[in-house]
């Protein structure tokens, strides 16, 4: 659950003010998020750091941040009627700077990030409006940039699906963003902007 006594919670609490949900897009019906494959790098529960928030940039008690180009993704949790939907909990992982998974399956010789959380989760606000601080993915063997996202109501997993960077070079080769129809990609494309300052992207997401 969201703790707005923890201070980097606070942080994401003032971004989220920042970047103004309170003049959030009209409620509009829309097609469901599309789907895609989960992965073979989900971090199990043992995988992951013991600090799990929507912060991936920033370990408890490190004074070292991730390597990589940080930014605010943000959007809301809607239903096929547009209807906001709280109390969600949205999972994202991806791979660190160098294009590696906090995963033990990721064999590549490569270390870790040691500041990067490498997965995190928020819980989503009344107006279905989530947060995370975390850097912009980066192409990993044979794969385009991407996050992977996970929704789920209560223990019921009710999405899994990819974002992935608008216009990438290398998301016309890539085997799972060919799939996608153009309103589909578009839907779960990132375009990146800039407010107050900090770089943004904002993806709804309906289920």
């Amino acid at each position: 659950m969201k703790n707005s006594n923890h201070p980097r919670r606070r942080v994401l609490t003032w971004a989220l003010g920042v970047f103004g949900f309170a003049t959030a897009k009209p409620i509009l019906a829309a097609a469901q998020t599309p789907s895609a494959t989960e992965g073979p790098f989900y971090p199990t529960p043992t995988m992951r750091r013991a600090d799990v928030d929507n912060d991936l940039v920033k370990i408890l008690d490190s004074v070292q941040e991730a390597g990589g180009d940080v930014f605010m993704l943000k959007g809301r949790v809607l239903d096929g009627d547009g209807v906001p939907l709280a109390g969600r909990r949205i999972e994202i992982w991806q791979c660190d700077m160098n294009g590696k998974y906090l995963h033990t399956g990721d064999r590549q010789n490569i270390e870790f990030d040691a500041a990067f959380q490498g997965f995190g989760h928020d819980i989503t606000g009344d107006s279905g409006d989530y947060a995370f601080r975390t850097i912009k993915p980066v192409t990993y063997p044979g794969r385009t940039p991407h996050i992977h996202v996970k929704v789920f109501d209560g223990d019921r997993e009710v999405l899994t699906t990819q974002f992935y960077i608008a216009d990438h070079p290398a998301n016309g080769r890539d085997r799972i963003f060919g799939r996608l129809s153009q309103n589909d990609a578009a839907a779960v494309s990132m375009v990146f902007g800039v407010v107050d300052g900090i770089e943004q992207a904002v993806v709804d997401v309906v289920v």
